[in-house]
């Protein structure tokens, strides 16, 4: 490919002297680097790192994930958000063992069959764990691909990922694929950075690359307006005692299907409408207190919520009713049940509440 003849070389050189160091390369096996390319899905890899320890101590393998039970693989994921993500984990596990006899496909199209696993993990799974040369292209590589190609369209739109892939697809050696797309996403983490300009000194593909040479790396990627996100007023109850509290199994499917959450109902409710929704699952509170309001950000809707903690003595350990809705020990938020750090701050004011009594 003309002008870029050398990239690939130069980038592995890079690469071989400023690579990351993170737990999932010490040990690069099929089922660790499957793990961690679904955990670093809408997630920095310094986050990742403490969930992947503890994920992999708790299921160390594929037999083991597959077994496991679902609350467990929940409660393993609590706090990284993107819940059907450990769910398509735990299916494709069971598909693994129920179709290939425990291990792990080593090709891209087999890849791509199992549940959860899209084109850019499949490509990152084959190309690291069994050396297959195959593109890993999501954002940080079509940043890259844009600016080195000074491409201005629509970098949102399926064919500039078509586009980039082949474009990769040229320039990928034989002989270290895996390293080839880890070098490009760390290159797209530490220097063609997203959302400000590239650190462009510090770049191997800086002679080829046309937006440095063009002096215009500001203007590439092009990325279409995401569509603005909807709003949603909630009210969220903390009903306890000394010991229980109220929770609520979520639906099985929809957002955050399957977790657990506190009572919850749209709106912001004043205090008179408050106590009616308490007194609505035959509860008696001795103590209404509001706390501080909360917002959580999800990918295509946000929650602005408002809270109460509802302090009473006259609990009932009701079992699940119509609504869902059952008491569960104060520790078996910490220890059991999943809650989605949609209601983290909340969380974390029960459980100091808890440390003190």
């Amino acid at each position: 490919m003309e002008g870029f003849e050398h990239a690939a070389e130069r980038l592995l050189n890079w690469y071989d002297e400023h690579k990351r160091v993170l737990p999932w390369r010490e040990e690069p096996s099929p089922y660790h680097v499957w793990i961690s390319e679904i955990m670093l899905q809408q997630t920095r890899a310094e986050a990742v790192k403490a969930y992947y320890r503890r994920f992999l101590a708790a299921l160390p393998d594929i037999p083991a994930l597959a077994a496991a039970d679902e609350d467990l693989c929940m409660k393993l994921w609590e706090g990284l958000g993107y819940y059907s993500r450990v769910r398509n984990l735990q299916k494709a596990a069971k598909c693994i063992m129920a179709d290939h006899g425990g291990q792990m496909p080593d090709t891209y199209e087999e890849l791509l069959r199992l549940p959860g696993i899209g084109p850019y993990t499949a490509a990152a799974i084959a190309s690291i764990a069994f050396g297959r040369a195959v593109p890993a292209v999501d954002g940080n590589l079509q940043r890259i691909y844009a600016r080195l190609t000074a491409d201005g369209s629509d970098q949102r739109l399926p064919e500039a990922k078509k586009k980039a892939s082949a474009f990769y697809s040229a320039l990928i050696p034989a002989g270290r694929p895996g390293d080839f797309n880890q070098a490009l996403m760390d290159l797209g983490s530490a220097v063609c950075v997203p959302n400000t300009l590239p650190v462009c000194g510090s770049c191997p593909l800086k002679e080829c690359c046309q937006a440095c040479l063009r002096g215009e790396t500001a203007s590439y990627p092009f990325l279409s307006p995401k569509k603005e996100r909807r709003i949603e007023n909630r009210t969220v109850f903390l009903i306890h005692d000394a010991d229980r509290i109220v929770l609520r199994k979520r639906p099985a499917k929809g957002l955050l299907a399957g977790l657990y959450e506190y009572p919850n109902t749209q709106g912001h409710l004043p205090r008179e409408e408050a106590l009616a929704f308490i007194q609505s699952l035959g509860l008696s509170p001795l103590r209404l207190t509001p706390l501080e309001p909360s917002v959580h950000i999800f990918t295509h809707i946000e929650w602005h919520m408002s809270a109460y903690e509802v302090r009473t003595d006259e609990f009932r350990p009701f079992t699940e009713n119509e609504a869902g809705y059952f008491s569960a020990s104060l520790s078996d938020i910490a220890g059991r049940y999943a809650i989605p750090g949609a209601f983290a701050v909340y969380t974390a004011h029960i459980l100091k509440g808890v440390e003190k009594e």
